[in-house]
């Protein structure tokens, strides 16, 4: 667990610091940071779908995940808890400070989440004690983090509980992970997740404003049609 917990001293600290500059920059600065980082956004988004073999995997596990989200309605539900946990911090440090406090909160949880280095990372870390790729992302997603809080504001600072739930959780089964997910699993996984990532940028953007957490099912519906596919030995690729 020493990996995660370095990530989230990481978070904490860069989004502290970038709660604390946000206060100080004028809005068309901040409008400036946003797009900037909608950008980049888009960029790590389209580099992890090329991680895929076979987009048709993508794009069917997009679409049940989106299914299911939609049926589980995730996105309103993650919209409640972070409303009564952005409730109870604006009690404590004022409302002046919140800023969009459940855009940052569920926007920084999904890209600090996402990605390769999050499995893979919390798989040694939690095998061999290895925290080198767990290291990276920290000074990676500090970064992040300090420019999300800069305008999004303390909802960023609280993703900490999604790393510390979901990465850490990781790390704690990172056994039955290895046992579990193959690299090709793992893959279409970090392709699906890529497609969640393009649809954050197109938020941060302000071109469309798509439910994302409504798709998060589709991270797990990847690897388990990938493992159908294995099990009754058919080729990943078309």
């Amino acid at each position: 667990m020493i990996g995660t917990l370095l990530n989230i001293g990481s978070v904490l600290l860069g989004g502290g610091l970038g709660t604390l500059l946000g206060d100080r920059l004028p809005q068309p600065i901040r409008e400036t940071v946003m797009h900037g980082i909608g950008l980049v956004t888009l960029v790590v988004g389209m580099h992890l779908t090329m991680e895929t073999q076979n987009t048709l995997i993508v794009l069917v596990s997009v679409l049940i995940g989106g299914i299911l989200g939609e049926w589980w309605r995730i996105s309103a539900g993650l919209d409640r808890a972070s409303e009564w946990l952005r409730t109870r911090v604006a009690a404590r440090v004022g409302e002046r400070r919140m800023g969009r406090f459940t855009e940052g909160f569920v926007t920084a949880s999904l890209v600090f989440c996402v990605g390769p280095m999050t499995i893979l990372g919390a798989i040694r870390d939690g095998l061999s004690g290895d925290i080198s790729l767990l290291a990276i992302k920290s000074v990676l997603d500090g970064f992040t983090a300090m420019a999300f809080a800069s305008t999004l504001g303390i909802g960023v600072l609280f993703s900490m509980l999604t790393l510390l739930l979901y990465q850490g959780g990781i790390t704690l089964l990172a056994g039955v992970a290895e046992q579990v997910l193959n690299p090709a699993m793992i893959a279409e996984m970090t392709a699906t997740g890529g497609v969640l990532i393009l649809a954050i940028g197109l938020m941060l953007l302000e071109i469309k404003r798509i439910r994302v957490a409504n798709l998060l099912p589709a991270l797990v519906v990847a690897p388990v049609i990938v493992a159908i596919l294995q099990a009754l030995g058919l080729p990943l690729a078309p």
